[in-house]
């Protein structure tokens, strides 16, 4: 069975190098290529069309909401650019 989803991030150009996705649970789990650490988690909203960003929070080891004031949901591509372009995803690499 193919995942869209997965494909759409794998062909993702991402500046700090490719980042392996795994369907994890009721998200999509992305990691560095070349290092394994965890770079972020999209979890679908209830649309279908918008995914909930994380990070990885090294005080709590847990995946943590990015948003100042609670969850950032975006269109996955706008997720992908926002990853991109944020250095609180890459900052375990």
């Amino acid at each position: 069975m193919t995942d869209l989803i997965i494909q759409r991030i794998e062909r993702f150009a991402f500046p700090q190098g490719a980042v392996c996705v795994e369907r994890r649970n009721r998200g999509y789990t992305l990691t560095h290529a070349a290092s394994g650490a965890p770079v972020a988690r999209l979890r679908p909203d209830t649309d279908g069309d918008h995914v909930e960003v994380l990070y990885w929070s090294l005080p709590t080891d847990r995946w943590s909401p990015t948003g100042p004031f609670g969850r950032t949901i975006l269109p996955l591509d706008q997720a992908l650019r926002f990853i991109a372009a944020e250095a609180i995803f890459w900052t375990l690499i």
